[in-house]
């Protein structure tokens, strides 16, 4: 069972994970790039509304994934964080398979040779991350420790970078992204072009 504290909100749990190892059957991510949604008080989060819709399993208990249909086409995965209620959670951006190569590169539709697709870029963003582990809207509110195994790094990472989270247009400069410094499967920072260009205030 996973010795994380998800009780904690988002923005502390979200380093913590980076270099911990997500297992689903065969297939084993080491978690390279996450990004903390703040629940109600943070706008760009799906729960800033309240418990309504996709958002309901984000107040939930915590140490469930919140899984949700992104951009109509990709499956992404959260870890849900704070006590019940509060709806705070993590984003998986990216990770580098680390267990289940040949499968990763099957759901992803690769070629188990392709040189040309090298397999840092495999989980490398929050859309591919969930084809790799084979995510199903069905899996919304697993709890961590059932189908889904989060194993901790031995020993904290100490090259965590921390910046403004990528492709969103509210809330767009708060530092609430996290990533392993020098890890090739980190995915490239975007600024939404709807984005606004004045600096927002940040937590």
């Amino acid at each position: 069972m996973c010795s994380i504290d998800f009780n904690r909100r988002a923005d502390e749990v979200a380093p913590l994970v980076l270099g911990s190892i997500l297992w689903r059957g065969p297939v084993g991510l080491r978690l390279t790039e996450v990004e903390a949604y703040l629940g109600p008080d943070d706008p760009a989060s799906h729960a800033y509304r309240g418990p309504r819709g996709r958002a309901v399993t984000m107040f939930g208990a915590p140490g469930c994934l919140y899984v949700y249909l992104s951009y109509g086409v990709h499956r992404a995965a959260n870890l849900v964080c704070s006590p019940a209620g509060s709806a705070s959670a993590v984003l998986l951006r990216a990770g580098e398979v680390v267990a289940g190569r040949d499968l990763a590169r099957q759901r992803r539709g690769w070629d188990a040779d392709d040189v040309v697709r090298p397999d840092h870029r495999l989980a490398s963003g929050p859309g591919n991350l969930g084809t790799v582990l084979g995510l199903k809207l069905t899996d919304d509110g697993a709890r961590l420790g059932d189908d889904f195994v989060l194993e901790p790094s031995d020993t904290p990472s100490r090259n965590v970078l921390m910046g403004p989270r990528t492709g969103i247009t509210k809330a767009v400069d708060w530092p609430l992204r996290f990533w392993l410094a020098g890890e090739p499967s980190v995915s490239p920072y975007r600024r939404s072009p709807k984005a606004p260009r004045v600096a927002e205030d940040r937590l």
